[in-house]
């Protein structure tokens, strides 16, 4: 969240995209089901643990697009500040499932070591392959618009770590297969369980500060007072709130003590070339206003 704070106008998704990130969604999710079919089948935890990772990482994909839809509709009577919130939400369900489903593939990890069961080998390289290449295309989809949309540029980064994934899984069956390792499967499984779990945990602070109206990580609340200050004609700031609409958007409102009414457009240019907030809520007064002051 905070390493975008100064950089507020974020390229949308263009239609293309949002069509072929459907289309990824759909074929990731058919992939993670047959992942699940073929895990269950062929008796390998790590396959159903990169099953799992893999629907998480496809319902990330439509987060992104639901966020692109939801994002271009106007606020309402009741929803005030619009709906990108709705991104936000999302995330926080996702990152939940994606640690349940972490601390289920862990545990089930350890007993496949302690008590290694006889697994199809190949059933799981050719499945891992087909997954690769389609972690692969689906993050080739996502490079374009990861470079301008902090959206995509997750999108990216979970299908490139699905890929990493499905190469450690490839690497277990073929141990299987040539070697008759069957506890490489557990192994492999508790990596990638690690990863979710400590992706989940990462993120969470971030998504839970959001919701709390929290104060973006990197800007100083003091900072935003002195470049206030700074202007000319303002001789106090009080009642100064600074919190996140949404991963992106940063909003502020205070109480400004000034003699200039028109000094309005000049604070929220400056507030958004240096601080990157473009949602200002600033009322003049004439004098501190007492009831406040504390805030």
């Amino acid at each position: 969240m905070s390493e975008h704070i100064h950089h507020h106008h974020h390229g949308e998704i263009n239609q293309k995209s949002v069509k072929l990130l459907l289309l990824s969604f759909t074929v990731n999710i058919l992939l993670s089901l047959a992942e699940v079919i073929s895990g269950i089948i062929s008796g390998s935890v790590a396959l159903i643990g990169d099953a799992l990772h893999n629907t998480s990482d496809a319902f990330s994909i439509l987060i992104a697009v639901i966020a692109f839809k939801i994002g271009n509709k106007k606020a309402t009577g009741k929803y005030t500040y619009g709906f990108k919130r709705a991104e936000v939400i999302g995330g926080f369900v996702n990152l939940i499932l994606l640690f349940i489903s972490g601390c289920y593939l862990l545990i089930e990890g350890f007993v496949r070591i302690i008590k290694p069961e006889q697994i199809e080998g190949m059933m799981i390289i050719w499945i891992s392959v087909l997954a690769l290449v389609i972690d692969a295309i689906t993050a080739k989809i996502s490079l374009h618009d990861a470079h301008h949309n902090a959206n995509m540029k997750m999108v990216f980064i979970h299908n490139l770590a699905d890929a990493f994934g499905s190469v450690g899984v490839i690497i277990s069956g073929l141990c299987i297969v040539w070697f008759g390792i069957y506890r490489i499967d557990g192994i492999i499984a508790i990596l990638i369980a690690a990863y979710m779990i400590i992706q989940s945990v990462l993120s969470f602070p971030q998504i839970v500060n959001i919701l709390m109206n929290a104060a973006p990580d990197n800007l100083d609340l003091e900072d935003v007072k002195k470049t206030i200050l700074s202007i000319k004609n303002i001789k106090d700031v009080h009642h100064i709130h600074v919190w996140c609409i949404s991963e992106h958007d940063v909003a502020l409102e205070c109480h400004i003590e000034s003699d200039d009414a028109n000094i309005m457009p000049q604070i929220k240019n400056i507030l958004k070339e240096k601080h990157g907030i473009c949602h200002c809520n600033i009322q003049i007064e004439q004098q501190a206003c007492k009831e406040c002051c504390d805030l």
